[in-house]
């Protein structure tokens, strides 16, 4: 092997770079440890919300970390918490060299939102009232849920079918008053398309832009935020992300900022009087006849009577309520901006009546355009404040938030937090103008953030000038924070929903880590024995390489900043299994080398000239399948496809190169290797099976599980995940054993439809739902949240708290620990991208057998293998996933499988395909047949040895790794078995039966022609 110096110098300092990276993964971790022990040992398991109380320590103790300085000479510079000697680190830098754990291994949650283009849309037309231009808009919805376009495309669509005569250029849709510089009443539709387009990219930049800007204010470590095509969506990854509803606030807050004057309550105190006045009176009317009601007083006197009791100038009868207070007033401001006051409960209710247009036409002239808007709600307080601001035709306010240039969290006259702000020059001005008419007419002005008034402050000290104001009100410093960094950051342009959710508690993901760990140490046990129990002193070789090669993975994810995943680990285990069958390729070729009578030293550098075309060939088919499912994935998926395909390259590196150097090391110094050991040595030599004579029989079994698995997947069909049909699905741990038909029976009376099914042990259940499937709002989040918690509450312990119940990863780890949903529309289209990610790796496999192998019966063999190796798979989850003791959904991660079963299945497919072309190649008087089953018999050794290692390494995470991967792990070790069959009685038969009409010389290029015909 030429330039020996430089293989050793890159492989000595990959190694140093890759120990240097993950030191900083190492004290990231501990410092982590120390947070966490510090926040235990201030907040005790007794006190009440300790879990949340030590999450909020935690994050103090690391922010302070961060933003601490000292003095050093006359500087002050960050806190020094790593020291190498050579150079110093803060905690900042620690953070951000380490290895990035995704959300399955540190808890968190991942998100994709969903930017409402419609609302974008109706903004642009300036919310056109038109009915052919709203009626597009409804039936875009509906083409939306079967159709992969964009929601844009779809209005076009739905636009062009019923316009008629309508352009989208008419002055009542998009020639408005603000689009009237870009948009004519004489453009064409497809002109204004055009335009549109580029206004609706443009919004959707804007919202990717204002979303990053508010992740990276919130503080956790290594966000994700990605742009998803362009679809509208946009991908928000946040690992170690703690209070996921406030995750959830803060990314879909539109932060509608308004500033309006108010009326007083001596304004609209007349108003409130009379709408209950009126409710008394239908209440009246509503009595039964037989019940005569000895009606003395006047209307004024029941009214006064009324106000009277309401300021407690008369008691209360409780019995009479629905009879004298219909409306709920529970009293009134003081001659402020309150105008009433109403038990919290009551507020849609009161809202209804307050805005009904049989009450609302007995409002004077001058306040038709009232709003009635609610206070910020006191969580201590059961009673709400009613605001009456002073609206207008157009429902625009005098002053909004794109005015404000700069916000900050900061605290009022009293010491409560509060939110100051600074406005632009023309904010400033209309700011001015509207304190000084506040001031002269001793009025309020209503600061007013998704239509709820914050602060109603008066103007005692004349006009603001400059635009400082400040927004204070009754929340917590932790949502004076949030607000401060959504007004800075900006609003979106249009409404965000959460169609895609994932969220996984800390503790799940510690529990990830220890099992992933724990089967990651068994596998790579088992795997290091075997190749020194087969192979010998050649087999330690391979294992020291087999160690450099686990310590490059690392060391490459945590520099490229690549995020490890649970699925990740599964990765490496299954590289593990992988990275030894280019070292058992290697050390058989050397061994037949031998066999011929070849010295040592020419039989090691055959062995490994020889094997190379076989390692490059089957390595580059599972690459290709690692690269198309990094393309196509998501998430852990994607994170799954990246340590695969790192795998492989770095495999590559030290199999071909370190185990080189190794062996021509111990060779040079005199030493002997005899790549077997006293129980292997003649194990599969001379072996003499026909395995082309027995390829009927293996059509006819083949034949069999195929039928019986296109049979059931017609009948019983897959266990679809949400991943494709859409809904919530949540994990929940009790302290007891769970009855699954006993829950499900509960769940069936709350939601109509649920699925319930054991996961790991049987205490825990894995509970889904299609329950308000089509609502992606925070709203029905919530509600069907809470749902589940009233019906688990009586399997739950005693006492347990609607929060406990969602901090499931507390010390306890009863609750909730995890849960997902998928909106039906995301659903479709992840289930349309597995099918054309299946399709797409089968296209570019087959076009790459055939490049390699310059005959498309090769290609032919291999894809049908394939795809007898992918149907069987989907029969096996079909005919079992009702019996197994662990879910079978065929979901993202499924197809993941699949994807690696068919680059596994082609990786053992293309290591006897190049040896029936080399063995034809050398022997030209062979008949097909006798090369087919000669190359067979030759690699059996290989084939074995590779599937043994590769299935006891997915074993092991099998049944020793996190329960969420059994579906995963199981799909892989029936394609492993499933493609090791394959690729000897399923693709090398067909391979044969579509060559062998012609003669052996005519049906495969010899080599020499071959490269004759290149060189020519």
């Amino acid at each position: 092997m030429q330039n020996k110096g430089i293989i050793k110098l890159f492989a000595l300092l990959f190694g140093l770079v890759s120990i240097y990276q993950l030191s900083f993964t190492f004290k990231s971790g501990q410092i982590e440890q120390t947070a966490e022990t510090a926040a235990i040992a201030k907040y005790a398991d007794t006190e009440e919300d300790y879990q949340t109380k030590r999450n909020i320590e935690e994050l103090r103790y690391l922010d302070s970390l961060k933003t601490s300085k000292i003095k050093v000479g006359d500087n002050f510079e960050p806190i020094e918490v790593y020291n190498l000697g050579i150079a110093q680190y803060s905690y900042t830098e620690v953070e951000n060299n380490a290895m990035n754990l995704g959300l399955d291994l540190k808890g968190g949650i991942n998100v994709i939102l969903q930017i409402s283009v419609r609302d974008i849309l109706k903004g642009l037309a300036d919310n056109s009232k038109d009915p052919i231009f709203n009626k597009a808009l409804d039936n875009a919805e509906e083409l939306q849920k079967d159709s992969q376009d964009s929601y844009l495309q779809s209005f076009f669509t739905a636009f062009d079918a019923i316009k008629g005569d309508t352009k989208l250029a008419s002055p009542d849709i998009f020639a408005n008053r603000t689009l009237s510089d870009e948009i004519k009443f004489d453009m064409s539709d497809s002109e204004v398309k055009s335009i549109l387009e580029t206004k609706i990219d443009e919004s959707i930049v804007s919202a990717f832009e204002v979303l990053r800007k508010r992740i990276d204010k919130f503080g956790v470590t290594s966000p994700n935020i990605q742009r998803l095509g362009n679809s509208g969506r946009i991908l928000l990854e946040l690992p170690g992300a703690k209070d996921i509803e406030r995750v959830k606030d803060l990314v879909t807050k539109t932060a509608q900022l308004q500033f309006w004057e108010t009326y007083k309550t001596e304004e609209v105190v007349p108003y409130l009087l009379e709408v209950n006045q009126a409710l008394v009176e239908a209440n009246k009317k509503a009595e039964t006849t037989d019940e005569v009601a000895d009606v003395t007083e006047t209307e004024d006197e029941g009214t006064a009577d009324a106000i009277d009791e309401l300021t407690g100038q008369i008691e209360s009868d409780s019995t009479s309520v629905a009879n004298v207070n219909p409306l709920g007033i529970q009293g009134y401001g003081n001659g402020g901006s309150v105008v009433g006051m109403f038990l919290s409960k009551d507020k849609e209710r009161v809202m209804a009546e307050l805005n009904s247009s049989k009450h609302r036409a007995s409002l004077p002239a001058e306040m038709r355009y009232v709003r009635f808007v609610w206070g910020l709600q006191n969580e201590e307080s059961e009673y709400s404040d009613l605001y009456a601001i002073k609206g207008n035709r157009d429902g625009e306010p005098e002053l909004s938030g794109a005015v404000i240039t700069d916000a900050s969290q900061d605290y009022d006259q009293v010491s409560r937090p509060a939110v100051s702000m600074q406005m632009d020059a023309r904010g400033s001005k209309v700011w001015e103008e509207m304190t000084k008419k506040a001031y002269e007419t001793q009025g309020y002005i209503a600061i007013v953030l998704d239509n709820t008034v914050y602060s109603a402050p008066s103007v005692s000290s004349g006009p603001i000038a400059g635009g400082r104001s400040q927004i204070s009100g009754s929340f917590s410093l932790t949502e004076a924070v949030d607000l401060a960094n959504v007004l800075r950051a900006g609003k979106l342009p249009a409404s965000a929903q959460i169609v895609q959710a994932d969220e996984v508690g800390p503790s799940l993901g510690q529990e990830a880590i220890d099992s992933g760990m724990r089967s990651f140490m068994i596998a790579l046990a088992f795997v290091l024995l075997w190749m020194m129990v087969y192979y010998g002193k050649a087999g330690g070789f391979a294992d020291i390489a087999l160690m450099l090669n686990i310590l490059l993975i690392f060391g490459v994810l945590a520099s490229l900043g690549a995020v490890l995943t649970l699925p990740g680990i599964a990765g490496i285990v299954l590289t593990i299994g992988m990275s030894v069958d280019a070292n058992v390729l290697i050390f058989e070729r050397i061994k037949e080398e031998i066999a011929k009578g070849k010295t040592q030293k020419e039989a090691i550098k055959d062995g490994f000239s020889n094997a190379l075309s076989s390692i490059l060939d089957a390595n580059i088919t599972t690459g290709l399948t690692a690269f198309i499912l990094f393309v196509f994935g998501t998430g852990p998926i994607k994170g799954f496809a990246t340590t695969l395909i790192i795998g492989i390259l770095t495999s590559l590196f030290t199999a071909i190169f370190i185990t080189r150097l190794l062996v021509d090391w111990y060779v040079g110094r005199g030493g002997k290797l005899d790549f077997s050991t006293s129980l292997t040595k003649n194990l599969f030599t001379n072996l003499n099976i026909e395995f082309l004579k027995k390829r009927k029989i293996a059509y006819i079994i083949s034949g069999a599980l195929i039928l019986a698995s296109l049979g059931s997947l017609f009948t019983t069909g897959l266990d679809q995940g949400i991943d494709f049909v859409g809904g919530r699905t949540y994990q929940v741990r009790f302290d007891q054993d769970m009855s699954v038909e006993e829950v499900k029976n509960d769940l069936h009376e709350v939601f109509e439809s649920a699925e319930v099914k054991t996961i790991g042990g049987a205490n825990q259940l894995k509970i889904s739902t299609k329950y308000k499937v089509e609502d992606s709002s925070i709203e029905a989040d919530e509600e069907v949240q809470s749902m589940l918690f009233e019906t688990l509450r009586k399997y739950l312990p005693e006492g347990m708290t609607y929060a406990e119940f969602l901090d499931g990863s507390g010390d306890k780890k009863i609750g909730k620990m995890l849960s997902s949903k998928v909106s039906p529309t995301i659903a479709d289209d992840i289930k349309k991208s597995s099918i054309w990610a299946i399709l797409g790796s089968l296209v570019v496999v087959f076009l790459y057998i055939l490049l390699r192998f310059k005959k498309w019966q090769f290609s032919l063999g291999a894809v049908a293998a394939v795809f007898h190796d992918v149907l069987i798979v989907l029969g096996i989850y079909s005919l079992t996933w009702r019996i197994m003791p662990f879910s079978m959904e065929i979901d993202q991660t499924f197809i993941a499988a699949i994807l690696t079963v068919i680059g596994y299945s082609l990786n053992d497919t293309v290591v006897v395909f190049d040896r029936i072309r080399e063995y034809f190649n050398e022997n030209l008087g062979w008949g097909l047949d006798t090369t087919i089953n000669r190359s067979i018999n030759s690699t059996v050794s290989r084939t074995l040895n590779t599937s043994l290692t590769t299935l006891v390494a997915l074993l092991a995470m099998f049944l020793f790794g996190a329960d969420s991967l059994k579906d995963l792990l199981f799909a892989l070790i029936v394609g492993v078995i499933v493609g090791t069959y394959s690729s000897v009685f399923i693709a090398t038969p067909i391979m044969y039966d579509t060559a062998r009409k012609g003669s052996a010389a005519d049906a495969l290029k010899n080599k020499e022609k071959e490269e004759d015909a290149e060189e020519v």
